[in-house]
């Protein structure tokens, strides 16, 4: 039995079984004010595009190497379905804010970002949706240091500053679909900022402004800092990337105890070189009805 199943069980057996699917609870997003929106349509377009160039990012081990793309591929359009149809309630339920995904993990090197990249890229060939990928680990601005826009203004520039407009720092790529929210200058009290209703407000933005549009944020792991729990009240699923073989079971359950309970949680086993089996990958919804299958992830 794998890391995933025992830790999903005993979650389960300490909250008294499965009850019922309840929708995700938290804080809710502030609207945002007409201010906002006169600011915001005033500003001028970002001064640049974002080049990206996969085959830099396939050196690095961000993406698949070539033999291993087309296997990868296809799993993450088996990771990405479930997620897509609890946004926008394609035969299913929607959830609130499903349209908003936080990628996290534990612990750090579960290979959060390598999932972050890959399932955005593999979003945007959505043909009616576009994908924003938004650096939210603010402690580790890792995606933004593979873009090169670790010095661009970014989230937290915006949340620190009102008559910022998020569309001048929101940085369009030439991948099509695909544009991307740096982290922006760093902060000492950036759990303070990530839980104001500033952030409410501009993360209601980020998921209203266009309705075809899926915010992924790649996080900070749960447990190392407190910056990921602030950001997880605002989103509609958790996805939480578990190393195969290296996760320990309890440090899963302690990053699941850190959300509220009913949040849609997925958890994506990675790196397993074992071949799955049915029921072996599980997407689970605290108190909202035990496992439902999703599938596995192997970085390079």
């Amino acid at each position: 039995m794998s890391v995933i199943e025992n830790a999903i069980k005993r979650l389960q057996a300490s909250r008294g079984g499965s009850p019922a699917a309840t929708h995700a609870t938290g804080t809710y997003a502030q609207p945002v004010s007409a201010r906002q929106r006169a600011i915001e349509a005033d500003a001028p377009p970002p001064s640049f595009t974002i080049s990206i160039n996969q085959d830099a990012l396939r050196a690095a081990g961000m993406l698949p190497p070539a033999h291993q793309e087309r296997e990868l591929a296809q799993q993450y359009r088996q990771i990405k379905r479930p997620l897509i149809n609890l946004a926008l309630g394609r035969g299913v339920t929607p959830i609130p804010r499903g349209n908003m995904v936080m990628v996290a993990s534990a612990v750090p090197g579960e290979g959060k970002t390598f999932m972050s990249l890959n399932l955005a890229f593999s979003m945007q060939l959505e043909s009616d949706l576009t994908v924003l990928l938004v650096d939210g680990d603010v402690v580790n601005p890792r995606v933004s240091q593979i873009f090169g826009v670790e010095n661009e203004p970014g989230l937290l520039d915006v949340i620190r500053d009102p008559s910022l407009a998020l569309k001048t720092v929101i940085l369009p790529t030439d991948v099509p679909g695909l544009s991307f929210l740096p982290a922006g200058r760093q902060d000492a009290n950036a759990t303070e900022l990530l839980a104001s209703a500033r952030t409410q407000e501009v993360i209601s933005q980020l998921g209203s402004d266009d309705p075809s549009r899926l915010v992924l944020f790649d996080s900070a792991p749960l447990l190392l800092t407190t910056e990921s729990h602030a950001l997880a009240q605002l989103v509609g699923q958790v996805v939480i990337v578990v190393k195969a073989d290296q996760t320990p079971q309890q440090a899963v359950l302690d990053a699941i105890e850190t959300l509220s309970d009913g949040k849609a949680v997925s958890l994506v086993l990675n790196q397993s070189l074992e071949q799955p089996r049915p029921g072996y990958y599980y997407q689970y919804q605290q108190l909202g009805g035990g496992a439902r299958p999703l599938e596995r992830a192997r970085d390079s």
